[in-house]
């Protein structure tokens, strides 16, 4: 359960509905996500947060599959339940399947473990860009 009251929909006024409205369009849902409703009580916060979502999440040099499988890497990195069932979500309506979404968090795993191996270590890196 959520620690502060989620702004619904059906409430919503003013900027928040607005916003709300073009959540929805983006996504085409009928609902908004529970993220952006606990951003609802702070209209300034949710406005800002959604330009920047659809700026970053929105049409750029990477596809929207690639933008999908680093935000469920990250998310399974930071252990956000709400985030990695978001993404798992969009990653397999965009066709990923089981045996797809297993491999990627097998790497995300051999790699969680080789950056620690290497920071435990203090290992310097010898191939650079």
């Amino acid at each position: 359960m959520a620690t502060v009251k989620l702004i619904d929909e059906k409430v919503a006024e003013g900027k928040v509905k607005e916003i709300y409205e073009d959540i929805k369009r983006f996504f085409g849902m009928p609902f908004v996500p529970n993220l952006f409703k606990a951003m609802g009580s702070w209209p300034d916060y949710l406005e800002v947060t959604w330009s920047r979502f659809k700026t970053i999440m929105g049409k750029g040099k990477l596809d929207p599959k690639t933008k999908q499988v680093i935000a469920l890497a990250v998310s399974a990195t930071n252990n956000c339940e709400y985030c990695i069932h978001a993404h798992t979500a969009a990653l397999k309506q965009m066709g990923y399947t089981d045996e797809m979404i297993v491999e990627l968090m097998a790497v995300v795993d051999l790699y969680n473990g080789f950056n620690k191996f290497l920071d435990g270590l203090r290992v310097e890196p010898d191939l650079k860009s």
